[in-house]
């Protein structure tokens, strides 16, 4: 849930500052490097994937 919420977050425009803040962290290196995902590039990465398998 915690990589879920920060990458939300990350990916919505929210400030690394804030988002750090927001789960307690002391700096925004740990959340950077720990907990900060981009889900858009996976998402569309796995919706190509399913359009080439369904292709008519």
């Amino acid at each position: 849930m915690r990589h879920s919420f920060v990458s939300l977050l990350s990916a919505s425009g929210v400030p690394i500052e804030n988002i750090s803040r927001l789960v307690g962290h002391s700096s925004t290196k740990v959340t950077e490097m720990v907990y900060r995902f981009q889900l858009r590039p996976v998402l569309l990465e796995g919706a190509g994937a399913m359009d080439d398998l369904f292709k008519p």
